[in-house]
């Protein structure tokens, strides 16, 4: 199991993250703030970037990167936002080296968040 306090703490029975062999398995991040547990919504990119952070955050304390991620799900309740979430998301990765995704609306997400993002890393 992989645990650290720079991203929200689950608040559920799962981990952050699930590491086997030398592959990550990730939690889905919402934009909850690590340290207050705030939800940060302002706007759908710092929505977005809170949750890239937090996903950045677990895959350092598995001592990985974005470069290790392989797959990505993008889970959002406006296919209408996708662009401004594809942009901030795009610039965490190399796109040459981009993970392979899909981006899925959803009818609902936990704590009436706009995106949650979800990722499998190797190492």
């Amino acid at each position: 199991m992989v645990f650290t306090d720079k991203a929200p703490a689950p608040i559920g029975p799962y981990n952050q993250a699930v590491l086997i062999g030398n592959t990550l398995y990730t939690s889905g991040q919402i934009a909850l703030h690590p340290e207050t547990m705030e939800l940060i919504l302002d706007t759908i990119e710092t929505e977005t970037k809170q949750v890239m952070e937090n996903m950045k955050a677990v895959l350092e304390a598995a001592e990985m990167t974005f470069d290790h991620v392989v797959k990505t799900t993008i889970f959002i309740m406006d296919m209408n936002d996708f662009t401004r979430i594809n942009s901030v998301y795009g610039s965490y990765f190399d796109e040459k080296m981009a993970p392979a995704r899909e981006t899925v609306q959803v009818a609902g997400l936990p704590k009436g968040v706009n995106v949650e993002i979800s990722m499998i890393a190797v190492k």
